[in-house]
């Protein structure tokens, strides 16, 4: 059975079904002035999706018996953490449970642009320089006390990771994850070295009814709270490198998928595993996907292991890839 693509789209959109393709969609522009189509192999900024790419890393070093989930900021990292509680876990950033203030608090805040009028956007080129951010802030409350979910959190997991590793992030994750799957478009670029086939983002301007790119709305390079461009072909390779255990034992794939926080009153967000939310799924085993939301970015892409289905949405613009997604599932599931 095929699937349907709004036509008024603008982004990709791929999904298979085990080897079958049942949509592969471009529409919109990469380069809206030029008017140059976004295609197949079109590279989308993702926001927060890339906090899977991160689990996957600092999980990868727990296997590797280099990190444990019991591990300590305070034990690991060699920086004043001022009012971050050393105790905090490896665990509790992985689940969004360390109560380490955010630096996007997105239950309080919703202009992800607004953070850079005052700490210019062009300094964010390394997880380091996210810090000013929030290592002053305090405690949201004791580590381990609830699920909130938190950027500052996978940047702190990505330090951690290049202090065991001794390289950059980004680099372990080429390394060790993007071409142990044969993700050859993906990486971490900065917006002032843009390598070919990025898609600009946009963000509709209401007052002049046009748009502008997001380049001053978010950090000059990804960090360990997201950021990556990836293209939809690379995202199924990523779910097939994940679980046809390239890149984590099945034990550990399992763990990963599994309910680790949250509270389940939401039922889409309700619950987080490692790098991941998933949805309960009374019938059979639980629906696991990654997202992210930028001004002018919105990612998603699921995989449902009941039938095989992994379905990948990125969008330039901005559009609802949630609805969407939810389309799929009453249709597909």
């Amino acid at each position: 059975m095929k699937i349907e693509m709004d036509k008024d789209f603008r982004g990709n959109a791929y999904i298979i079904q085990n080897e079958d393709v049942l949509l592969k969609f471009s529409g919109g522009f990469a380069d809206l002035a030029n008017e140059i189509p976004n295609t197949l192999n079109t590279r989308f900024a993702t926001a927060s999706m890339g906090k899977t790419f991160v689990a996957v890393g600092i999980l990868q070093l727990i296997e590797a018996g280099k990190l444990k989930f019991e591990d300590t900021l305070g034990d690991i990292l060699d920086i004043n953490l001022k009012s971050i509680d050393p105790g905090v876990t490896v665990e509790q950033l992985l689940n969004h449970t360390s109560g380490v203030a955010d630096y996007f608090d997105e239950s309080v805040m919703d202009d992800y642009e607004a953070l850079w009028t005052d700490y210019p956007n062009y300094r964010i080129r390394h997880n380091k320089d996210m810090l000013p951010l929030f290592i002053d802030e305090p405690m949201m409350y004791p580590k381990g006390e609830r699920f909130q979910y938190n950027n500052s959190g996978y940047v702190l997991l990505a330090l951690i990771m290049e202090k065991i590793t001794g390289v950059d992030f980004d680099i372990y994750l080429k390394r060790n994850v993007f071409d142990s799957c044969g993700m050859d478009s993906t990486g971490y670029f900065e917006f002032d070295k843009l390598p070919a086939k990025c898609a600009n983002s946009y963000i509709y301007c209401p007052d002049t009814k046009d748009y502008r790119t997001n380049i001053y709305s978010v950090g000059a390079k990804g960090t360990g709270d997201g950021g990556a461009f990836v293209t939809v072909e690379d995202i199924v390779k990523f779910w097939k490198g994940l679980i046809g255990h390239k890149l984590l034992s099945e034990k550990m794939v399992s763990a990963m998928f599994s309910k680790q926080s949250g509270d389940g009153k939401d039922p889409e967000e309700g619950y987080y595993g490692y790098g991941v939310w998933i949805i309960d799924n009374p019938d059979g085993q639980d629906y696991v996907y990654m997202q992210g939301i930028d001004d002018g970015v919105s990612a998603i892409s699921e995989y449902n292991p009941n039938n095989g289905m992994i379905t990948v949405m990125l969008s330039n613009y901005g559009d609802n890839v949630w609805s969407r997604m939810r389309k799929v599932r009453k249709e597909m599931y």
